[in-house]
């Protein structure tokens, strides 16, 4: 019998144990637990809650219909009726702060001519589950779901609250989720803890090497670098193309490599990969933990695994460039979208002044980009909290592997609540590394999940979620 069933076993023993309801074999209450699963996950990804235009208001109705008869307490919270936001609760006699379980209810949009399998139809082929979502982020909110029924079913005794929120509006970062919620509705979702979205368990090569936990975030910035000069015939060139200026800045800009630093959670998660990973590689992790040899480590980073190199810096990437209408028209305006992922910790307006120097051009000016930045800094969740200890502990249990804190290049709604002092920790399903290059990855063309791995990561939710919250 694989080890995640013999877990799931014991998991549902101890749970009839301590409910007194023990009338079925542990078998069959892992098979049912396996197929309600899945039936919810599937029913879930056929909901087409692509963003724009979003819609979460379907998926929000359907765990509403599953949640209230199991007589689980919901209320709903919308800025806008059709992207609404849901909270479940199951209360706790108080003794400990509440856990609050996030999954984000909309997907990004799709180019359905490019997908093998319609993506809204969750089909099952060979081993895999595919549909818009499937990785990013259904399997969280059918997880949340999930642990709230068995909690609820289980009947039992909690220490903390457990704070279930499906959430609008996180592609993009939009005004009708997370930040509605932590405007408007705090007290409501106001946790010691957090498990959302962004880690993983990372498989390479058919071999399980190690859980990813997202500790912190890189901060997205959005600035607009606009050159301007005098507008003029082609056949005349002149030296204030604005063109011609900005591309000599994003050149500079390309070339900069800027400051590495490590902070706590990564400076734990290189020197984790040096303890699992093959000589030459852990070599260059062990230089940067130490500060040895750091630029030809940088250089080999930057040409051959560029996360990494993403990882020990606030990175720029220029994006978006726009400029000129007419091939024989000098333009009096050019401009470039610049990328920027700041360290949590980065002071950005010494770093805009920087760059600024950098640029040293005063026919350019950086400005804020119109639709803003929207995600908060804020300090890395600690390494050695009672979560932490109790996520790590279940990796090793069901996969035999160690857990690596991580800091992650992209952004997630995690950071909003950060930033108000709650824990939050990112955690997900088993990937292979393999997929993202194939299409197979989070936003890709075929996304897909193994659905082996789904049911995992199912069991070991509700798993860190009971030992975090069940009453000693």
């Amino acid at each position: 019998m694989p080890n995640w069933r013999v877990f799931l076993i014991l998991v549902l023993c101890l749970a009839t144990a301590s409910s007194g309801r023990g009338d079925q074999p542990p078998s069959s209450d892992a098979d049912a637990w396996e197929a309600e699963a899945l039936r919810h996950f599937l029913a879930i990804l056929r909901l087409d809650t692509r963003n724009p235009p979003g819609n979460e208001v379907q998926v929000v109705d359907y765990l509403k219909g599953v949640l209230e008869p199991a007589g689980i307490e919901v209320k709903v919270f919308a800025r806008d009726p059709n992207r609404p936001n849901l909270v479940a609760w199951l209360r706790g006699n108080g003794s400990k702060r509440p856990l609050l379980l996030m999954g984000h209810t909309d997907v990004v949009t799709v180019d359905e001519t490019k997908w093998t399998h319609p993506p809204f139809s969750a089909t099952r082929a060979g081993g895999y589950i595919y549909g818009r979502g499937s990785l990013d982020d259904k399997p969280s909110v059918a997880a949340g779901l999930m642990t709230m029924l068995h909690l609820k079913r289980s009947g039992v005794a909690l220490d903390r609250d457990v704070i279930f929120l499906a959430e609008a509006s996180e592609e993009g970062n939009g005004p009708f989720g997370i930040n509605h919620m932590v405007a408007e509705h705090w007290p409501e979702i106001d946790a010691e803890y957090c498990l959302a979205e962004g880690g993983s368990v990372v498989r390479e090569g058919g071999q399980v090497r190690f859980a990813s936990v997202t500790a912190t975030e890189k901060i997205p910035h959005t600035i607009r670098m606009v050159a301007r000069g005098v507008a003029g015939h082609g056949s005349v060139p002149l030296q204030s193309n604005p063109i011609v200026h900005l591309s000599q800045a994003i050149a500079r800009i390309a070339a900069w490599r800027t400051p590495m630093r490590l902070n706590e959670t990564t400076r734990a998660y290189f020197d984790g990969l040096a303890r699992l990973s093959p000589p030459e590689d852990a070599a260059r992790y062990r230089a940067i933990v130490e500060g040895r040899d750091v630029e030809a480590v940088q250089n080999h980073f930057a040409a051959k695994a560029p996360l990494f190199h993403a990882l020990l810096r606030t990175s720029i990437s220029p994006n978006v460039i726009t400029g000129g209408y007419l091939r024989n028209v000098i333009p009096s305006e050019a401009e470039v979208i610049l990328d920027i992922r700041a360290l949590p910790d980065e002071d950005m307006p010494a770093f805009l002044d920087r760059l600024r120097a950098l640029v040293d051009d005063p026919a350019i000016e950086l400005l804020p980009a119109a639709t803003g930045n929207g995600r908060p800094a804020a300090p890395p969740s600690g390494l050695g909290t009672e979560a932490f200890a109790v996520i790590e502990a279940a990796h090793r249990r069901v996969y035999g592997v160690a857990t690596l804190p991580t800091m992650m290049s992209g952004a997630t709604d995690a950071a909003q609540v950060r930033a108000r002092g709650v824990q939050c920790y990112g955690i997900g399903p088993m990937i292979d590394r393999e997929d993202a290059a194939k299409g197979f990855g989070a936003h890709g063309d075929q996304e897909r999940i193994l659905e082996a791995a789904f049911l995992q990561f199912v069991r070991v939710h509700a798993e860190i979620v009971r030992e975090l919250a069940a009453a000693r």
